[in-house]
């Protein structure tokens, strides 16, 4: 079940008939189809226009929460290669000490 109510469309698909054949030899059963309650589950416009208008909204506060967290990760990457040129540095001038001879 898809949670859907059942088109014409759709069974006539299912039976391997077009649509308007369908309609023309079964006015009956278009007619129940058409008279027949939403079954549950299934939304009307206005109700899947809000859940759409709400599932954005969510998006774009995630995306605003995620652009946040990615300029402070930028932010952090940035002193750390800062931090790592400062540290190199400072190795390369350990390393070319000279040593000093010893007293004679």
């Amino acid at each position: 079940m898809t949670g859907r109510a059942p088109s014409v469309l759709a069974l006539a698909t299912s039976l391997g008939l077009a649509n308007t054949t369908f309609r023309r030899n079964f006015p009956d059963v278009c007619a129940q189809l058409a008279a027949s309650p939403p079954t549950p589950g299934s939304t009307n416009g206005a109700d899947a226009y809000t859940g759409l208008k709400t599932g954005n909204a969510r998006l774009r506060r995630d995306k605003r929460e995620l652009a946040a967290q990615t300029e402070v990760a930028i932010a952090a990457i940035q002193g750390l290669s800062i931090d790592n040129e400062h540290l190199r540095a400072a190795l390369h001038e350990a390393r070319a000490v000279t040593a000093l001879p010893g007293r004679r």
